[in-house]
């Protein structure tokens, strides 16, 4: 994976307050992946899990599709002052086995309404990401915790295009549904991995001297921009997921599953080839890159609705996919500068909490105007959201240069 943090200037420290070298940094990343494989492998196949579990025609698919992101954004919040009060470690080990327990509940459900219990579990109990992001900025500072944060996307990005292959590749010797007892294993391997780790420290003389304003002073306003950037960008991106094949069914007919599949995944390979380099390119002007990257991601998606041809498609999607990579790396910088004097638990938690928002307010929003307008509806909605949120974020910049 080519998102390896970048070297900084924190350095790690001996003992049982060092900070976290880079084998450390990338075995966090690793364990989040596999950890990653059921939650975002098996959802795509609830239309063939459901039938089995008293529900025929999958009407509740998409319902059941949102579940653990509602409870995962209720939950984040709580999970993470705690780990600001108990230790990281110990908070992202309870994640990993909370993911496994949900796994092996889901995996053994033999109704409907046991199954949906397993998910609300999953969300409540599971938040890996956010426990991961909180045990790095615990032991990271500056431009390697930015490093590790885009590492850490990389993780979720190499996850939803390698696990529906391989829930699929699978399916023909065991259901998806029972694959959830198979890949209870994971978090569980994972779990095991990370008890070998140190809880994270960073000595005072890893951290640099703070001049200028109090840290709350200093960053509350960048702590609120954060949320509301996390939210519009995971809105703007994620309510183009649901309805893709279905556009790509309606303007490319007989086109093979296959090559959807790949122009589905096409934006998160384009992230994980390039983000160690936008990295290094946002760094010191992440906003200016973030508001660069929203504009990007509105023409990609506006791209969408006028797309007729394989060749164009490629075309929108690369497109798409630059602006994912370049806003999401700027999210990575700006959580990395907004961390800095603060309990990561309870921030990370709560950017969690505003993440899985925006992503449910996008499916809610998707499925009402596709169903009114049409498949290309949702794309186009995102792009509007986007340009608004990238012109603001512009004159809002031009407005604070001329003051």
């Amino acid at each position: 994976m080519s998102t390896a943090a970048p070297q900084g200037s924190a350095h790690a420290i001996a003992g049982p307050t060092r900070g976290l070298d880079r084998g450390q940094v990338h075995a966090v990343a690793a364990c989040y992946f596999v950890a990653s494989f059921a939650t975002l492998g098996l959802p795509p196949y609830f239309t063939a899990i459901l039938p089995g579990l008293g529900d025929p025609t999958a009407r509740w698919a998409g319902l059941l599709y949102v579940i653990p992101t509602v409870f995962s954004a209720l939950g984040a919040p709580f999970w993470g002052r705690l780990a600001d009060r108990f230790g990281r470690k110990r908070l992202l080990l309870r994640a990993q086995l909370g993911l496994s327990v949900s796994f092996l509940f889901a995996g053994a459900a033999d109704s409907l309404p046991a199954f949906t219990a397993a998910l609300v579990l999953q969300g409540f109990l599971g938040g890996t990401f956010a426990a991961s992001n909180g045990y790095l900025a615990a032991g990271l500072e500056g431009p390697r915790l930015s490093g590790a944060l885009a590492l850490m996307q990389g993780g979720a990005r190499a996850s939803l295009v390698a696990a529906p292959i391989v829930v699929g590749a699978l399916s023909p010797w065991i259901g998806p549904h029972r694959q959830y007892l198979l890949m209870a294993v994971l978090p569980l391997a994972a779990a095991a991995l990370l008890a070998r780790l140190p809880e994270p420290r960073l000595t005072p003389a890893a951290k640099p001297e703070r001049a200028g304003p109090a840290p709350c002073d200093r960053t509350d306003g960048l702590l609120r921009l954060l949320y509301a950037l996390e939210f519009v960008f995971v809105f703007s991106t994620v309510i183009s997921f649901p309805y893709l094949i279905a556009l790509l069914d309606q303007r490319l007919p007989g086109l093979s599953p296959t090559v959807a599949g790949l122009l589905f995944a096409l934006p998160h390979l384009c992230y994980l080839l390039f983000a160690a380099r936008a990295h290094n390119l946002v760094l010191g002007r992440a906003r200016l890159g973030f508001a660069l990257g929203l504009a990007v991601v509105a023409l990609g998606l506006a791209g969408h609705a006028a797309a007729d041809s394989l060749a164009a498609f490629v075309t929108v999607r690369l497109v798409f996919g630059a602006g994912l990579t370049l806003g999401l790396v700027s999210l990575s910088v700006l959580a990395a500068e907004a961390a800095h004097g603060r309990a990561p638990g309870r921030m990370f938690g709560t950017v969690e909490f505003f993440s899985k928002g925006g992503a449910v307010a996008a499916g809610v929003v998707a499925a009402l105007v596709a169903g009114r307008y049409g498949a290309s509806a949702p794309a186009l909605t995102g792009a509007a959201t986007a340009l608004a949120a990238a012109t603001a974020l512009l004159l809002s910049r031009t407005r604070r240069r001329f003051r």
